[in-house]
């Protein structure tokens, strides 16, 4: 099993880093693994909701079908899906208020067969870096 986080600190309030952070319509701007939407795209997330979106780490691309599996705005959001050779991943999305600002953070949780020895690290070491990189980019869209 292979678990990554990455948090960043930004200079807006909650509700606008929610409003952000939890539209699927916003991913393709900060998002790094977000390829493409596949079908439908929902203007929010809701429980029990569901959505297909093309993913790339490793350089190989993958779609998954999220489950929205917690919904609880304007704090946190949980997805999870299976992509190939039937791995789960499951990803939590949280804001929380920090000094004047926001703290949005990002914990993601891979499962499966592949998800070991060599791969799984490599796996944990493309998807943290891909974390890192999506919160930078998130920082600039809510600043």
């Amino acid at each position: 099993m292979g678990q990554i986080s990455a948090s960043v600190e930004l200079p807006a309030t909650p509700d606008k880093v929610w409003a952000e952070f939890s539209n699927p319509n916003n991913f393709e701007k900060w998002l790094t693994i977000h390829t493409k939407w596949k079908g439908d795209v929902p203007a929010e997330f809701a429980q029990g909701a569901q959505v297909s979106e093309v993913v790339t780490m490793l350089g190989m691309a993958n779609t998954i079908t999220w489950t929205v599996d917690s919904f609880e705005a304007p704090h946190r959001l949980v997805i999870s899906g299976t992509g190939m050779a039937g791995v789960k991943i499951k990803f939590s999305l949280s804001v929380a208020a920090a000094g004047s600002g926001s703290a949005a953070s990002i914990e993601a949780e891979f499962t499966g067969q592949m998800i070991v020895g060599a791969l799984g690290k490599a796996v944990e070491k493309d998807g943290k870096k891909n974390l890192d990189e999506s919160l930078d980019k998130f920082k600039a869209l809510v600043a």
